[in-house]
């Protein structure tokens, strides 16, 4: 009976020893943090500002490159932008509008004569790829321009003014920063139709088209912002 008490103590102690032995069970860690993404989905509002240049204008149907028109501008913009759940693609609308000192001046036996864009503006469609707080979108749809001609001598200024319209296309980049605000840079090129001047004086008047070059810097703000989309992991 004696030998057997031995035999089980020896047992137990050699189980103990190797339980002791045996690494502990790993403890419970959570995932690795993802960082947030950011959401780029609401309106906003925002004032830009820049400089263009047209490189040719029609007139009567006959295109004049080097037209030397140029100058700056400044104004708003309104928009809505949705991004797709789950993915990098941002969609939206977007209307702009602004002052212009786009023109130019020429003076001719005495006759100073005058081009002058005073205010243009676009309704577009946007689309793009956002990686996190940038955005890389291209933009095209509806323009329009108020134009202005004017033609002054001894102390007389004679002006008339038309409404074009046509169509504009291009792209640009935008910044996230401070949570609703970002900043963005653009490039667009415009086209606007023809319109008929001076027909009063020089019947039936002369046609005036134009190309439009804009490049741009702007901020925006916008309303509604509910911060970043947490990714899922």
């Amino acid at each position: 009976m004696k030998k057997i008490l031995i035999a089980l103590g020896l047992v137990a102690s050699a189980g103990a020893a190797s339980a002791a032995d045996m690494p502990s069970a790993t403890p419970y860690q959570k995932a690795p943090y993802v960082s947030p993404a950011y959401n780029w989905s609401g309106f906003y509002i925002g004032a830009m500002g820049g400089y263009g240049w047209s490189d040719r204008v029609t007139i009567a149907g006959v295109a004049v490159t080097n037209a030397d028109l140029k100058g700056g501008f400044g104004g708003g913009t309104l928009g809505f932008n949705y991004q797709v759940p789950s993915s990098m693609f941002v969609v939206g609308l977007e209307a702009d509008a602004a002052w212009s000192d786009i023109g130019r001046s020429e003076t001719f036996f005495g006759i100073t004569g005058t081009e002058k864009i005073q205010s243009f503006g676009s309704v577009t469609a946007r689309a793009g790829v956002a990686v996190d707080t940038v955005l890389l979108y291209g933009k095209g749809g509806f323009a329009w321009a108020e134009n202005q001609i004017s033609a002054s001598a001894l102390g007389l200024t004679l002006s008339e003014s038309h409404f074009h319209t046509g169509w504009t296309v291009g792209g640009g980049a935008e910044w996230a920063f401070a949570g609703p605000w970002s900043a963005k840079a653009e490039y667009m090129f415009a086209r606007y139709s023809s319109q008929n001047y001076l027909a009063a004086f020089i019947p039936p008047g002369v046609g005036l088209a134009a190309d439009v070059h804009t490049v741009k810097a702007g901020i925006n703000y916008r309303f509604g912002w509910g911060g970043p989309v947490v990714a899922k992991y």
